[in-house]
């Protein structure tokens, strides 16, 4: 069963993703990252930016099947046809299509209130199917 977790409270959630991304590619993770398309677009610009010293490897799922093969991280709208399926990142509104095919579900929140209740009704959703979910309060995080 997929295993689940919320990172709520992100201030930027794009810088947290890209941090998150770092990790998850450093550890040798294979990782999918669904959202809208204008906030792909604006998380491929931030990974190309977010450090002068470091790259994380990424492309669009519309890329031929060799460099998808390559790649660490795949960014896509739709989940569900995708070469990878260790992580899958949501930064989207909605309970992602395929989400059970991944070995883990990490779900970035930001502290906003309409991002916060959209995350309450996937998380009910998720609940409701019988997943056991974590959370991780990022503010309490970084305020110790």
């Amino acid at each position: 069963m997929t295993e689940i977790a919320f990172h709520f409270n992100a201030l930027d959630p794009l810088a947290y993703t890209c941090r998150l991304l770092r990790k998850a590619v450093a550890s040798g993770a294979k990782v999918v990252v669904t959202a809208p398309a204008a906030m792909l677009q604006r998380l491929d610009q931030v990974l190309w930016t977010f450090s002068a010293t470091e790259f994380v490897p990424h492309c669009y799922q519309s890329s031929d099947a060799a460099l998808l093969a390559q790649t660490p991280v795949v960014l896509t709208e739709t989940p569900t046809q995708t070469p990878h399926h260790q992580v899958l990142v949501n930064l989207g509104e909605f309970v992602p299509d395929g989400f059970e095919r991944y070995q883990r579900l990490i779900e970035v929140v930001s502290s906003s209130e309409a991002d916060r209740s959209q995350a309450r009704q996937r998380w009910k959703q998720y609940a409701g199917r019988g997943y056991t979910l974590q959370r991780h309060d990022l503010a309490l995080k970084e305020s110790s």
